[in-house]
Order: C-alpha cells, then structure tokens, then sequence
C-alpha cells in the first residue's frame, strides 16, 4: 500500500509500446538507473526497479526534469499512468 510519505510523483506514461513493452515517461522529476518506482492508474498498479533508461535511442543512467525517458517495464501500462520513485 502506497503512503505519500514513501513516494514521489515523477511523471506519467505519455506512450506504450505494447510488441517491446516500452513506456515512455515524461519527467518531473530526476530518475536514476537502480531506483524503485511505481506505476499507478486505473486499472494498472505495479511496482519495479529501473534496469535501464533511453533518451533518443541512448542508455542513460540519470535523467532529469522535463526529458522524456523510454524505460522497460513488466506490465502494461497506459497513457495518463502517474510514476512515482520510492524515497
């Protein structure tokens, strides 16, 4: 169970790419490789860790505010999906 306490919103889901299981996250705040997040929304609530993140077809281990970030994820997920990164 999620408290506002253990958790911070960091972007939603923007697209889902269903044949590679890719989401593409638009941030609000920083991310790092090795973070745990959760993917909350109507019919999706799940939680993983970052394993990898691309910015324009590159692996990047930290991304920031305002970029947009495709990640690998273990279920589907869906377009207005809040993240949010375990503190």
């Amino acid at each position: 169970m999620l408290t506002e306490e253990n958790v911070i919103e960091i972007g939603r889901i923007t697209h889902f790419f269903a044949k590679i299981d890719v989401a593409v996250i638009e941030l609000k705040n920083s991310l790092n490789v090795g973070e745990a997040i959760v993917i909350k929304g109507p019919s999706t609530d799940f939680e993983q860790v970052v394993d990898s993140m691309q910015i324009e077809h590159k692996n990047v281990q930290k991304a920031e505010a305002g970029q947009s970030v495709g990640l690998k994820v273990q279920q589907r997920v869906r377009e207005t999906d809040t993240v949010y990164k375990k503190v």
